[in-house]
């Protein structure tokens, strides 16, 4: 699957410790710890002598021991030691399966591509792009997770899409007299597609708004199951002066249809506690999961062969575009 190829966030990088914690990716178990150095590891979570669940285990000295027979390994996977034989040299062969893994965006990020076949370090398969986390002048705050019974394509899709705006998020993003939308551009990218000159009226476009105002929005698609966009509102209708405000969209696909979520927000607005950014973000994404959950089929339509074909209007342009782009990448988790 070409989506084991790439990062997807699992959890969130303080939920991490030394004991070891399971977590679920493309369909497969997996256990992530921390070693001796603090840096976070992550095996299949499957022991390989009788297949017990390593997560159930504990780190003894840095190293992850199976809780069925003690069984030890190293942070690259290899047992070090069976107690039953203490004289024994496990071989190489005897060892967890071990997986790329990253910290950042205040998330642990994952790739299925066993540790042992990954690119030299001087070539690393790079994560989605974010560029508002480097910008020291904005606070970043994460939301989440949000737990999702709809597969992370249609997810993704749902961030993209504004038309439903005045519908969903009524009194907040949106209002239903104010719901026809101006066209706007679809570029394709190296990574993904870009989506600018979108325009959309809101009664409250964030926490710092004053009324209604025409927002500009932009968005990136930097991945198959991330999104980040961009918030310019009139400047009248902030009280704070050079607003700006960059959000990021998360996605963990855990099944075909069950997803994980997280927000990463940056912005310069500092006078709020991080709970106030988080409940607005928990109102609009609480506004949206029903929806997402009601659609059929789970899994995005994408192929001529999807047993359900869905209907567009020029307001999906994104949309048609993010589709056209995961065709071309070969994703299919998650998609029919």
């Amino acid at each position: 699957m070409i989506e084991r190829a790439f990062f997807h966030p699992v959890a969130l990088c303080r939920d991490v410790h030394e004991q070891p914690l399971p977590v679920r990716l493309l369909g497969e178990d997996l256990v992530l710890w921390r070693d001796a150095t603090g840096q976070a590891r992550v095996f299949t979570d499957r022991c390989p002598h009788r297949g017990a669940a390593l997560s159930m285990g504990r780190v003894v000295d840095g190293e992850l021991e199976c809780p069925y027979h003690g069984w030890r390994f190293e942070p690259q996977g290899r047992c070090v030691a069976i107690p039953a034989v203490p004289g024994f040299t496990p071989p190489e062969g005897h060892r967890a399966c071990a997986h790329q893994v990253r910290e950042a965006y205040g998330l642990v990020w994952v790739c299925l591509n066993p540790a042992h076949t990954a690119p030299p370090a001087q070539v690393p398969v790079p994560l989605p792009a974010f560029a508002a986390e480097d910008d020291v002048n904005l606070r970043k705050v994460t939301s989440g997770p949000y737990e999702v019974q709809a597969s992370a394509p249609r997810i993704v899709e749902n961030f993209l899409d504004m038309s439903h705006f005045g519908f969903i998020h009524t009194g907040w993003l949106g209002a239903r007299d104010h719901t026809a939308m101006q066209p706007y551009k679809v570029e394709k990218t190296p990574t993904g597609i870009f989506v600018s000159d979108c325009f959309a009226w809101q009664p409250q476009s964030s926490v710092h708004a004053q009324g209604g105002a025409m927002v500009e929005y932009t968005y990136e698609v930097a991945g198959p199951y991330h999104c980040v966009l961009t918030k310019v509102p009139e400047a009248t209708a902030v009280k704070l002066a050079n607003f700006r405000e960059s959000i990021a969209l998360f996605v963990c696909p855990v099944d075909p249809e069950r997803s994980r979520v997280w927000i990463r927000m940056a912005m310069n607005h500092s006078e709020d506690p991080d709970q106030t950014l988080i409940d607005f973000q928990n109102t609009i994404f609480g506004q949206d999961q029903p929806v997402l959950e009601s659609q059929r089929p789970k899994l995005l339509p994408i192929s001529e062969h999807a047993p359900v074909k869905e209907v567009h209007s020029a307001a999906d342009l994104a949309s048609s575009h993010y589709r056209r782009y995961l065709r071309e990448l070969g994703v299919r988790f998650g998609t029919c």
